[in-house]
């Protein structure tokens, strides 16, 4: 049984401690980055995720893996790891490069991938880093699981089985929560300084980002895992409304890597299957 998400705060780093944090940072960056370069390689066709990741226990939902912007999904393999090995079944987007298309069209894509292939009966839930976890609250959004979700939970039902029964195309998407790691949910104020749309895409002021803010009502189905300093997100990822989980690790990549981002995705899969409650 998982332990319940931990409301623990933890103390902002000094000034040097960021500077540390953020060397740390792009060095565990980069070497995400040539993880793209790793056997087996496949020209021509998808890169196969991991054979250990396509088992897993049925009465676990699947997961899904959705990176941020300009990172291929061999990104988040240490990740993906972890919930293979606590028994889920992982599964990677292909299609998407290194995840420079907009917010919606991105959504759009994975819409259509969870249509096409039967849910399982212990549901879906996609864990996502930075831009995907937007582009996994759009598709929540979009969908209408977070209504069916709420209107389930206003019957006196479960909200998670609501949001799961969710349909495009005739088809449950079997969608019923996000896990999200170090996602802008706010923007952020960095975002300005650059002239690259798929960047300037998370300022403060930029539609997508205000119109998703404004969908409130989906943060039920939400849980944001996030440390005590990012140097990408100077507003912080926490959510209102949502499950927020504060792990001690800071920075925007390297929280990926550490062992109590990997124990908060799983106990926030938890709070969104009903497994355990969430935290006040």
């Amino acid at each position: 049984m998982p332990r319940p998400p931990e409301a623990t705060t933890f103390a902002r780093p000094s000034m040097v401690g960021r500077g540390l944090s953020w060397v740390a940072d792009y060095v565990y960056a980069g070497r995400r980055q040539l993880a793209v370069l790793s056997f087996p390689w496949a020209i021509g066709r998808p890169r196969p995720a991991p054979p250990a990741w396509q088992r897993g226990e049925p009465g676990l939902p699947e997961v899904y893996l959705i990176p941020g912007v300009y990172e291929h999904w061999t990104f988040l393999r240490p990740l993906g790891d972890a919930l293979a090995s606590a028994g889920h079944r992982v599964r990677v987007v292909h299609g998407l490069g290194v995840n420079r298309r907009t917010i919606a069209s991105t959504s759009e894509r994975l819409a259509g991938l969870l249509a096409r292939t039967p849910a399982p009966d212990a549901g879906r839930v996609l864990v996502a880093h930075s831009k995907g976890g937007l582009i996994g609250k759009h598709l929540l959004v979009s969908s209408g699981a977070a209504a069916r979700a709420a209107a389930a939970a206003a019957a006196g039902g479960d909200p998670a089985e609501g949001a799961a029964a969710t349909t495009d195309g005739g088809r449950p998407l079997g969608l019923v929560g996000l896990v999200a790691v170090a996602t802008p949910f706010g923007g952020s104020r960095l975002a300005r300084l650059f002239v690259v749309p798929s960047i300037r895409a998370f300022s403060p002021k930029d539609e997508t980002i205000l119109t998703l803010g404004r969908e409130t009502s989906v943060n039920g189905r939400i849980v944001s895992v996030f440390g005590p300093w990012d140097p990408h997100i100077p507003e912080g990822s926490a959510l209102d409304g949502a499950t927020n989980i504060a792990v001690p690790t800071s920075g925007h990549f390297r929280v990926l890597g550490a062992r109590s981002t990997a124990r908060a995705v799983l106990d926030g899969i938890a709070v969104l299957t009903g497994t355990v409650p969430a935290a006040d």
